[in-house]
């Protein structure tokens, strides 16, 4: 990983630019070409060290949305990880060391969406889905500063 890289990963964790070409603003801002800055970010995403590139909206504030957990047997986690995880309505999931091992956020259109959501991944991988609705929400910022050695 380079330092453009990793100015990339450090600076646009906040105050992304929310324009018509924000990959053109921070390619500008960052003194290089756009399609430098595509790259890069393709790069970091094959990588792993980017999931995502999107806004962060208040639950509930567009469509539907919830946690949710699942039993899954450990011969059929990644199998189930990967069906779940290419789901558009699912941003991520990720494994715990509990019973319920299997956790992921999933969103929807509204409440009845977001139901017939849950309940095709309990058809099709013949296990259940707990649905665990916000009751009280938090503002958790995610950004943090990246110290590189």
């Amino acid at each position: 990983m380079d330092d453009f890289d990793k100015r990339l990963l450090d600076e646009f964790q906040h105050d992304f630019p929310l324009c018509p070409h924000p990959f053109a603003s921070i390619a500008e801002r960052l003194g290089m070409g756009e399609e430098d800055v595509l790259s890069a970010y393709r790069h970091l995403s094959e990588a792993g060290y980017v999931s995502r590139i999107g806004a962060v909206i208040k639950p509930h504030a567009v469509g539907a949305s919830t946690l949710a957990a699942m039993c899954v047997p450990s011969d059929r986690l990644e199998e189930v990880a990967a069906f779940v995880s290419n789901l558009d309505e699912v941003n991520h999931n990720y494994e715990r060391e509990h019973a319920f091992n299997l956790w992921f956020v999933a969103t929807a259109q509204d409440e009845d969406s977001l139901s017939q959501v849950l309940n095709d991944i309990r058809d099709k991988t013949g296990l259940a889905v707990m649905n665990l609705p916000m009751l009280e929400d938090y503002h958790l910022d995610l950004g943090f500063p990246i110290r590189w050695s």
